[in-house]
């Protein structure tokens, strides 16, 4: 079992930026795909990016050069950073866990973040 918890949602300006953190517990961190989700209202869930265990990443196209994946398997947490905030970026975000071997799978209940003046 792997339970995830994300922090660092909130409201930010247009242009801002904003640290997602999920804490991951319960398992060995560094055998586990992580990625960033996000659900816009009324829209389904999508993928925002992904980083391997060993470190390699991928982003949706709508967030290259903007967002960052990065994670420390010494503390068991992987980050997104987020940078030029948009509008249509706001999302509850959530964190996945996919195991590399197994694909077992664990989500995070989410963070809301909300991009507005």
């Amino acid at each position: 079992q792997v339970q995830l918890v994300e922090s660092g949602g909130g409201l930010v300006q247009p242009g801002g930026s904003l640290r997602l953190s999920c804490a991951a517990s319960g398992s060995i961190f560094s055998m586990y795909a992580m990625g960033w989700y996000r659900q816009a209202p009324g829209k389904q869930r999508e993928l925002v990016g992904d980083i391997t265990g060993g470190g390699s990443t991928n982003y949706a196209d709508s967030v290259k050069g903007r967002f960052t994946i990065s994670r420390d398997n010494a503390k068991n947490a992987v980050y997104l950073q987020m940078n030029s905030l948009k509008p249509e970026d706001t999302a509850v975000y959530y964190c996945k866990a996919v195991h590399e071997r197994r694909l077992t799978t664990y989500w995070g209940k989410g963070t809301l973040v909300t991009v507005s003046s």
